[in-house]
């Protein structure tokens, strides 16, 4: 079991962030169309996985929007921006924010992925959501890069996720 902190008072979360050099775990997560995908529907592409509580916070919205401008210069990369947010309110943020190079996934039906993950918050005000992370995966699906961001308000090394990538 990890910690990390919202505003300073800690906070337990479950599971094993997947670590650089290890095989990603399967997922399960649900996109804007409701239809449950994992990584093969992303096969061959190199995945930046931006794990967010809720869109509806300004360092989630930021973060998504950093990620945004970023993926418009990776060569063969998508965005997964995941969280526990409804398909359709993650997609509607995305859309009036303007954000194209993101794809959004919940976890509102696939709760095993925030275990799997290592991200699952356990205690605390924010049960049910995902703890803030990051996690870098090459075409094979191999963790290049993990960041479980030590205060959930605060935003993820990104200099650091991008360098996996170079």
């Amino acid at each position: 079991m990890a910690q990390v902190t919202l505003h300073g008072s800690h906070i337990q979360v479950d599971g094993h962030l997947p670590q650089p050099g290890s095989k990603a775990p399967a997922l399960k997560l649900t996109n804007k169309e409701l239809a449950d995908v994992g990584l093969d529907a992303f096969a061959g592409k190199r995945k930046v996985l931006n794990i967010v509580p809720s869109l509806d916070t300004p360092t989630c919205a930021q973060s998504t929007r950093h990620f945004n401008a970023d993926a418009s210069k990776l060569h063969n990369t998508v965005v997964l921006v995941i969280s526990a947010d409804l398909p359709f309110g993650a997609s509607r943020f995305c859309s009036v924010e303007g954000l194209n190079n993101v794809v959004t996934l919940s976890t509102f039906r696939n709760p095993d992925f925030m275990q799997a993950y290592g991200v699952k918050i356990a205690t605390g005000p924010l049960v049910g959501v995902t703890a803030r992370a990051v996690v870098v995966l090459d075409e094979h699906d191999k963790v290049l890069h993990s960041e479980l961001v030590p205060e959930i308000g605060q935003e993820p090394n990104y200099a650091a996720a991008l360098a996996a990538l170079q």
